[in-house]
């Protein structure tokens, strides 16, 4: 299934959403607005002839000084149809946040959380909004293309969660 292919289902079950196909050499690709990001993950999950039940990964991208600066890329997986399909939103810098999918696809807990780390892009709705791979001292978002490359930030001390416990 193409990309074309993919927009012409999803338009009518999507009113208003202006979907676009996006350049690729593997497989599908759809860009996706914003604000028809949770509605169009349902039609992609529940409609019969695209049943894309698997979110495989979720990332994201950097383009500055480019505006909108972020694209946030899932990538999804038909099981039924054995179909791929990268789905691509566009995130300005001065509101850097998506809804979450979590709902729609369990997968994207850890996976948005990490594009949060690494990013700074929030997901608007997630269940556990804490960094998952930097620790909670950590200053800024490392794969941001503004990131200062020569930064250090002080170790901290080693935590005994027996002792001290864990932050929640």
């Amino acid at each position: 299934m193409d990309s074309h292919a993919i927009i012409s289902a999803l338009a009518p079950l999507v009113p208003g959403a202006a979907y676009e196909p996006g350049a690729s050499v593997d497989f599908a690709t759809v860009y996706v607005p914003a604000d028809r990001l949770v509605q169009t993950g349902v039609a992609l999950r529940e409609t019969r002839p695209l049943r894309f039940t698997a979110l495989v990964e979720v990332t994201a991208a950097d383009y500055f000084p480019r505006d909108p600066r972020f694209e946030v890329v899932y990538h999804l997986y038909s099981l039924a149809r054995n179909h791929r399909l990268r789905v691509k939103v566009r995130v300005p810098e001065e509101e850097p946040w998506v809804h979450t999918l979590v709902p729609l696809w369990k997968a994207a807990n850890w996976l948005e959380r990490e594009v949060w780390d690494l990013f700074g892009l929030r997901f608007i709705g997630h269940p556990d909004p804490r960094r998952i791979l930097l620790y909670e001292e950590f200053v800024g978002h490392p794969l941001r293309k503004d990131y200062p490359v020569d930064k250090r930030h002080p170790l901290t001390p080693e935590r005994d969660p027996i002792q001290v416990g864990w932050k929640v």
